[in-house]
């Protein structure tokens, strides 16, 4: 910005200012956003995200960032924040300076760092933003995904193998590991219920707004009149614990092995190779019978088991933590409608958001489209626990 401001001031020196540059309108001008005829807004930075504006502009945020930046948020987050205050007047002045001069050169190099400031800027709001928000236990654990089909018989589980498939798809989109731990198909190619282990960088941190009930909305392969109908399948994301988040005495499981059933082979009805374990004193239970080895069949069903209860056991840490406060992202629970695939309409809507994507064949590939609304969940997530933090901290000033 120095390099700019010495030419601009010097030009400023042989002429009257002129008015507002060509482009401007109404409140644009005033608030120094104004660009050439040539001459485009710059491309926001993937870092950007929807409410970061919003927030930056929350009442109280200045004094919080202030306390943060006196000594209470640690030495590098209060050095982003004089940084960005810094940058800011920074922009300030170099938009204040390109207003005033009419030169096609300099307002080309005015554009140019404009546009370099903005950048900066919501990159530190970014980073601020992720120090300010204190992480969850599970971020990074792995998970265990259930799917389990709800209304709709036969077109509930043909969607609940596609929901399936459309996760499995996004692991391998995110490099992560995903091994399919139960799996109950029904007779026309559907799934009843399935559960798989989710490892890799984040996982839990990406996949635990997925949890709920997803409708559907279409036209049945087996309906014959053309009829839309309305189905519904639930996922439940569990994280998976570290052996220090959990320990379960050996005392309090049965384990009972049978003879595996279904399609498989020769090895169902002739080994007990099936395992089903009950953890006495909470009555949860879990079976696996994917394997042929009544070992990897334990091992599964202890996995699914620890995730089960470590699961219940945030729960009761969550309603504790947060019994008066109503968490507008949703509570991750398996009862709640977050989102409807429309076929009709092509569109997918998650409702805590109120965010709808169309191409939703795009979408259940599990790739970029579903990254995005995961990415949008986490960010809107984000904002309302540092709104939250901000609201308590102006209450705590008040007192």
């Amino acid at each position: 910005m120095r390099l700019l401001a010495r030419p601009l001031r010097a030009a400023q020196g042989l002429r009257a200012a002129p008015p507002p540059a060509r482009g401007c309108r109404g409140a644009a001008a005033g608030a120094g956003l104004c660009w050439g005829l040539a001459a485009q807004p710059p491309r926001r930075p993937l870092s950007a995200w929807t409410g970061l504006e919003a927030l930056f502009a929350a009442a109280g945020l200045r004094r919080f960032l202030e306390e943060q930046a006196g000594g209470r948020g640690g030495p590098e987050l209060g050095a982003r924040i004089q940084r960005l205050w810094a940058k800011e007047q920074e922009l300030r002045d170099t938009q204040e300076l390109a207003r005033a001069d009419e030169n096609e050169d300099l307002q080309k190099l005015a554009e140019e760092e404009i546009a370099s400031c903005q950048e900066e800027i919501t990159e530190l709001k970014r980073q601020i933003v992720l120090r300010l928000i204190p992480s969850e236990e599970t971020d990074n654990s792995d998970l265990v995904m259930e799917v389990t089909a709800g209304v709709g018989g036969q077109e509930s589980m043909l969607f609940t193998a596609e929901i399936f498939d459309m996760y499995q798809q996004y692991a391998a989109y995110k490099n992560w590991r995903f091994e399919i731990l139960e799996y109950f198909p029904s007779e026309i190619g559907g799934l009843r219920h399935a559960a798989a282990s989710i490892a890799g960088l984040e996982a839990y941190k990406h996949m635990k707004f997925e949890g709920g009930v997803h409708r559907v909305q279409r036209v049945p392969k087996t309906e014959k009149q053309g009829r839309i109908h309305t189905s519904t399948m639930t996922i439940a994301i569990l994280p998976q614990p570290m052996e220090i988040n959990l320990t379960i005495n050996p005392k309090d499981l049965q384990i009972e092995t049978k003879r595996a059933s279904g399609a498989g082979g020769q090895h169902v009805n002739t080994t007990d190779s099936a395992v089903r374990i009950v953890h006495i004193p909470t009555g949860v239970v879990s079976e696996c019978q994917q394997e042929r080895s009544q070992i990897r069949n334990k091992e599964k069903a202890m996995q699914m088991l620890r995730a089960k209860l470590y699961s219940i056991k945030l729960e009761e840490e969550t309603r504790k933590r947060y019994n008066a406060r109503k968490i507008q992202i949703g509570t991750k629970g398996r009862s709640e409608k977050i989102r409807t695939y429309n076929f009709p309409h092509d569109r997918v809507t998650d409702h805590r958001i109120n965010r709808t994507v169309h191409h939703i064949e795009s979408f259940m590939l599990g790739e970029e489209l579903l990254d995005e609304m995961i990415t949008s969940l986490r960010e809107y997530a984000d904002y309302e626990t540092l709104m939250e933090i901000i609201s308590e901290n102006v209450k705590t000033n008040l007192t």
